[in-house]
């Protein structure tokens, strides 16, 4: 009787102090390490390296993008962009179809004086590894004049790029055309308004079904509903400095918000709608339970089932002894 009870025991315990399987899979909260990255504006989920999360520096950087491990928080691969020129205003990071990495060059701090901005796009590499990869470079205007941005969305599925322009009174959703073209201007027209807030980055999740636009404090969901988009609720963000950058995960069920700054630090929550294991998101308050209680915290519960077990094994050995004797 003594080995199986021992090994149930272990067994209980061993998969209750198991390390949640957001954080084995790198979706855990991260500081951005690399004392290169000071101005981390965008971020996007690599969608052939689980953990890996590609980012870049706003302006005055180069044609550099970064490939931070999220299970250490250090560059695991630079890029270097060929092909493009020298980048003014990179302000947002996409990954589309075919594991093709669009950025933004969106940004114009003037406001809405450059008459064009750019969007490059290469492959993700298969291989992470410092590297130079070719680019190609397209030419942006909008329909209704030029204007600042920091905000870049690919559809996952149809590869139509969009664009949300930043405004403090709220903006626009930009549609762009079908395809990209690299011979001449892509004019990028507004097809819905996007109210009440000053819109810093944007993301589309996995499936394409739904858009989350945040700002410095805030952030808003909507139905995609083929770009026509329908607002669902306002959301809240975590507060780590000057809120720059947000993506959803590889699998859909979290969003990373990130900011600008050295050791800038990347935190996930729940993705609205999303299905949860139950336990709370990296900054959220505390979990509710179905019956509108408060539950226990993924941590609190991890606690409570391994004081439980230990308390069976103490109450098991005890019994034991008692035979023995």
């Amino acid at each position: 009787m003594r080995r199986p009870f021992v090994l149930l025991a272990a067994a209980l315990l061993t998969g209750a102090l198991a390390v949640p399987a957001s954080a084995a899979d790198g979706d855990g909260k991260f500081t951005i390490k690399d004392p290169r990255i000071t101005e981390s504006s965008g971020l996007a989920a690599s969608r052939q390296h689980p953990g890996i999360y590609w980012t870049h520096n706003d302006s005055d950087d180069g044609a550099y993008l970064y490939a931070v491990d999220s299970s250490t928080g250090e560059t695991v691969a630079t890029i270097t962009m060929s092909g493009v020129g020298s980048p003014r205003d990179v302000e947002a990071i996409s990954i589309g179809p075919d594991d093709q990495i669009y950025v933004g060059d969106i940004g114009d701090n003037l406001g809405g004086t450059w008459p064009y901005v750019w969007i490059y796009r290469l492959p993700e590499p298969k291989k992470l590894r410092d590297q130079t990869i070719k680019a190609t470079q397209y030419v942006v205007k909008y329909s209704d004049g030029a204007r600042n941005a920091e905000s870049l969305v690919v559809h996952p599925k149809t590869g139509r790029v969009y664009i949300v322009d930043k405004n403090e009174k709220g903006g626009h959703l930009y549609e762009g055309p079908a395809r990209l073209s690299p011979s001449g201007p892509n004019v990028f027209r507004p097809i819905a308004a996007v109210p009440d807030l000053e819109a810093t980055d944007a993301a589309l999740s996995p499936d394409g079904e739904h858009l989350v636009v945040r700002s410095y404090f805030g952030a808003i969901a909507y139905d995609w509903n083929g770009g026509r988009i329908k607002r669902k609720e306002r959301l809240g963000v975590p507060f780590l400095g000057q809120g720059e950058s947000v993506t959803y995960t590889a699998d859909g069920k979290k969003l990373m918000y990130g900011a600008e700054g050295a050791d800038s630090p990347v935190e996930p929550q729940d993705a609205p709608g999303a299905e949860t294991s139950g336990s709370s998101s990296g900054s959220g308050g505390p979990a509710t339970s179905e019956d509108g209680g408060e539950g226990l915290s993924g941590n609190l519960k991890t606690g409570a089932i391994a004081a439980g077990v230990a308390l069976l094994v103490v109450l098991g050995l005890r019994g034991m002894r008692r035979r023995r004797g």
